[in-house]
């Protein structure tokens, strides 16, 4: 009997053993990983900073750029862990603003002997293209080099059914573009209002096909938009017989808008359904069936309207 009670304490005596290694293993496991997250979230990894705000066009040089020590976790991607990859036997050329204290990376500086021109600031792929502002087309200046912008297309298209008779609609052809110089001036960093002539878009094939279209057939404007926003939403046609409507959501012109966000462009609607009635020809009076001969007597006709009725006259004696 005491030797059963003997082997049930060792086995009890084993399993806490055992249990109490599992737990201090865990927990000394925790606090190896805490120490290596926090030697990982302490480690500096030396990049390149602006020393100084350098603008559009600035040259980059020893005097203006300088290492410090950045949060190895919260590195940049592209940033420059030496001075050698930004100097070289040709100088770099700032392309986009960069503040003091900012990383350099490579989408806002040239290549080694490249030139601040709107061609370096072109994605793969797309296209910059100008269209005609003026100060109404334009917002009144406030549009500046990297603002984001809504086309529109104002339009006087032929009524279907109608000969020679036009509307002036107007359709959202691209949304959500970058706005990449205006005039010849690139620099993001204008302060004060400008009205300019030209504006320059950075959109894909297609867009550039639309704004040179739209450049010949009708008037371009650019909407301004909030940068924080950058939803594409379904914009149909608006036509005459829509002003006047109030916040009806649901346009006139049947079949605009439909599934066409983004840089699709609504089509046309069909004008025939609400075209203005036509009056109807004025019917001309049936002309009077003439009078039926009644005898060789003398006769009477008397008109009323359109109708006619013929009397015989009886003749009186001596008459």
């Amino acid at each position: 009997m005491f030797q059963n009670r003997n082997i049930m304490a060792l086995f009890i005596a084993a399993i806490l053993g055992i249990a109490a290694v599992i737990v201090a293993n865990s927990f000394l496991s925790g606090v190896e990983e805490n120490q290596q997250r926090a030697a990982e979230e302490g480690r500096l990894i030396q990049i390149a900073v602006a020393r100084v705000p350098l603008d559009y066009g600035a040259t980059l040089s020893p005097e203006n750029i300088r290492m410090v020590g950045w949060p190895a976790t919260s590195m940049p991607q592209g940033a420059f862990q030496s001075t050698k990859g930004l100097f070289g036997p040709e100088s770099r050329v700032v392309l986009r603003p960069i503040e003091a204290g900012e990383p350099i990376l490579p989408g806002k500086i040239t290549g080694f002997g490249g030139k601040a021109s709107l061609a370096e600031l072109i994605e793969t792929n797309m296209r910059a293209v100008a269209v005609r502002i003026s100060d109404v087309a334009g917002v009144a200046g406030h549009i500046y080099p990297g603002n984001r912008v809504d086309v529109m297309l104002t339009r006087q298209p032929k009524l279907d059914g109608e000969q020679g008779e036009t509307e002036q609609i107007t359709d959202m052809i691209l949304q959500n573009i970058r706005v990449a110089a205006i005039d010849q001036n690139p620099s993001e960093k204008t302060a004060k209002p400008k009205v300019g002539k030209t504006a320059t878009l950075i959109v894909d094939q297609q867009g550039a096909q639309k704004l040179a279209l739209a450049g010949q057939v009708g008037t371009l404007s650019l909407a301004l938009r909030n940068p924080v926003n950058q939803d594409e939403f379904a914009a149909g046609t608006i036509g005459t017989r829509d002003l006047g409507q109030g916040d009806r959501s649901q346009s006139l012109y049947a079949g605009a808008g439909k599934d066409r966000a983004g840089y699709g462009t609504a089509p046309l609607p069909n004008y025939a359904s609400f075209a203005p009635p036509r009056r109807a020809p004025a019917v001309a009076p049936r002309p009077a069936a003439p009078p039926t001969p009644r005898g060789d007597g003398p006769t009477v006709q008397i008109v009323r309207g359109t109708e006619s009725s013929v009397y015989d006259v009886k003749r009186h004696r001596g008459y």
